[in-house]
């Protein structure tokens, strides 16, 4: 026996199947994610430096904020177009987001540059919306509509001028800004929710559909094994089964009279007595 023979099988190596690609954990889209998340406490401390007013340190922690903005304007964007989205940017993604945004907005309120209830209702908002992302994400993803993105932008820039210390009409001006900014937040909260239930709505009824399809699939094949079961069972095939329920129609349908006759021949008599039977009850 040659060495060839004795080897044993090779294993299948799969150069046929199909490539799915898969994304580094660590690509440019994940560490401009992991930079914006450094940079919460970063601004934070910046944020609150000494009584929280003075100028300098104001401008460093916008600094902070303008490259977590920039950042998150980018990362999305280039795991998309480059394939490098994974499990762990879709959850860090929006985590990362809301954290800049609200460590901003609490810190704000609390140093009395904001109202509270303008923080409150973007922050609900925020996090109302992730919560509901996750909520249907098993069903679909909703994509990002221009409203969104519009309300992002107005966010980022109305939040970026408080941080800053301005006076005269740039304060007046980041204030209409705001308040645009909270407008958009409530109109897109409440179409992401809107599209959120349809989109619930659809994922539900195809499964349904989809289950009903299984069960029917599973329905059709019980009837199968049901059927060779029996023919195995009782030994006959198709064709004889068949010839069998074709004699059994024959000898059903031979007129009762050709059939022997009972004792006294009234087997005979009766059946020729109901062949005149609907004449007579015709003339009656």
């Amino acid at each position: 026996m040659t060495e060839a023979s004795a080897s044993p099988p090779a294993l299948p190596d799969h150069l046929g199947d199909p490539a799915v690609p898969q994304a580094r954990l660590l690509n440019v889209a994940n560490l401009l994610t992991m930079v914006r998340l450094v940079l919460v406490p970063g601004f934070v401390l910046l944020l609150v430096h000494g009584d929280g007013h003075d100028p300098a340190w104001r401008s460093f922690a916008w600094a902070a904020f303008a490259i977590a903005m920039i950042t998150d304007l980018f990362d999305g964007e280039i795991a998309r177009r480059y394939g490098l989205v994974t499990d762990f940017g879709k959850i860090a993604d929006p985590i990362a987001d809301k954290a800049i945004m609200g460590a901003a907005l609490v810190g704000l309120s609390s140093l009395g540059d904001l109202p509270w209830w303008v923080t409150v209702v973007i922050l609900a908002r925020e996090l109302g919306i992730t919560l509901l992302r996750f909520w249907v994400i098993r069903h679909g993803v909703i994509p990002a509509s221009r409203g969104g993105k519009l309300k992002t932008l107005t966010q980022g820039v109305a939040v970026g001028m408080y941080i800053l210390v301005l006076t005269g009409p740039l304060a007046s001006l980041r204030a209409w800004l705001m308040a645009l900014a909270v407008i958009l937040t409530v109109g897109t909260g409440v179409d992401y929710v809107r599209q959120a239930i349809v989109l619930r709505r659809a994922g539900l009824d195809g499964r349904r559909r989809r289950a009903a399809a299984a069960a029917t699939a599973a329905a059709a094949v019980t009837t199968g094994a049901t059927v060779a079961v029996t023919a195995a069972a009782t030994g006959a095939s198709v064709a004889t089964a068949t010839a069998t329920a074709a004699a059994t129609a024959a000898a059903a349908a031979e007129p009762a009279g050709v059939a022997e006759p009972a004792a006294g021949g009234t087997q005979g008599e009766t059946a020729a007595h109901e062949a005149h039977a609907p004449g007579q009850g015709h003339g009656a």
